[in-house]
């Protein structure tokens, strides 16, 4: 496909490495001013704010924070604000609120009033204008540029990449911090990876996206992308959930696409996606560590926690040709539109 035929949704999947490393250039000043703040204030537990794959960056956040941190993180909903008209107490909480738009009023009033009794609150945003930005006491602008394609790609992977790389500053880890810089070229190669095998199984049926720790917040973020590019129906598992219940549609060529990273949960994804095979499903996984499921090319980074962040950014590329050769245009989406304004 010509530079000129891509989708808009394909030409920003492929800006990613480059929006990430502009997040590096001139975000560095104030993702460092914030982690200090934050480091004073010692918070002993975490809050987010988010709807839709702003709410699987924050799912990976969580994950981040408790692993590396060791504090505890809660995704709130925002209709506890909005519809219900509740404070909740936030003192002694850190609260990042993410939304790359920044303008959906329940977003802002449930950040607003976290502020209001105690929080700390950041927001993580693609505009730094926005309403949600003007509410919180720091901002994390992540420097995507503009996103014109409903699905959002380029600005889940910098939201991931800010909240993490505050996270890492905050706990001032110097290992994980060369790693997080040294995510563009690892997301360059990743836009490479040829997921084909995957755009032929997918065969307009149900399917499985699977993932445990860190990769469970990238698999949320894969079943919505099957909904709203390819109008395939998906949905998200953890590998220690998925054999609890959900296995029981699984059916003769079902397909699963299991995400793996270079972690304490690689072993035991793998020999749930080998279940699964066993039951007949089509199964695909990023890990070598399978021995009857397919495994995908997949980009391994310089932290386990990175892994993630690579392994979305080549889904993206594989669900668009999905959308493709489903004679759906995934920059318009049917009944969507970019920014939802939710009371």
């Amino acid at each position: 496909m010509s530079a000129q035929t891509a989708t808009r949704m394909k030409r920003e999947i492929l800006e990613i490495p480059e929006a990430v490393e502009r997040l590096f250039g001139v975000g560095k000043t104030s993702v460092q001013k914030t982690a200090a703040e934050i480091r004073e204030r010692d918070p002993r537990f975490l809050l987010s704010v988010a709807r839709g794959s702003s709410d699987h960056a924050a799912s990976f956040m969580k994950y981040a924070s408790e692993l590396l941190l060791g504090l505890p993180m809660a995704s709130v909903g925002p209709s506890i604000k909005s519809i219900y008209g509740v404070d909740v107490a936030g003192d002694g909480a850190l609260c990042i609120s993410v939304s790359q738009s920044g303008q959906s009023p329940d977003i802002v009033r449930l950040t607003e009033a976290f502020g209001k009794t105690g929080a700390y609150t950041v927001a993580v945003t693609n505009d730094v204008t926005s309403p949600l930005a003007m509410a919180t006491n720091a901002t994390l602008d992540i420097h995507a540029g503009p996103e014109l394609s409903v699905a959002a790609t380029k600005t889940f992977v910098t939201s991931m990449v800010a909240g993490l790389w505050l996270l890492a500053e905050i706990k001032g880890d110097a290992d994980l911090l060369d790693a997080i810089y040294a995510l563009p070229e690892h997301l360059e190669k990743a836009t490479a990876c040829d997921w084909s095998p995957v755009v032929d199984a997918v065969d307009g049926r149900s399917l499985f996206a699977l993932g445990r720790g860190p990769s469970w917040a990238v698999s949320n973020e894969a079943a919505l992308k099957f909904k709203e590019t390819c109008q395939i129906h998906a949905e998200s598992y953890s590998t220690a959930e998925v054999l609890h219940g959900p296995v029981s549609i699984v059916e003769s060529g079902f397909p699963v696409i299991a995400f793996a990273a270079g972690d304490a949960a690689e072993e035991s994804v793998a020999e749930v996606a080998d279940a699964l095979v066993a039951k007949g499903a089509h199964v695909f996984a990023t890990t070598d560590k399978v021995q009857d499921a397919v495994t995908l090319p997949h980009v391994r980074t310089d932290h386990w926690i990175t892994d993630p962040i690579a392994a979305i950014v080549s889904f993206y590329g594989m669900v668009e040709q999905v959308a493709a050769a489903r004679g759906i245009n995934p920059d318009a989406p049917r009944h969507l539109k970019k920014v939802t304004e939710t009371v």
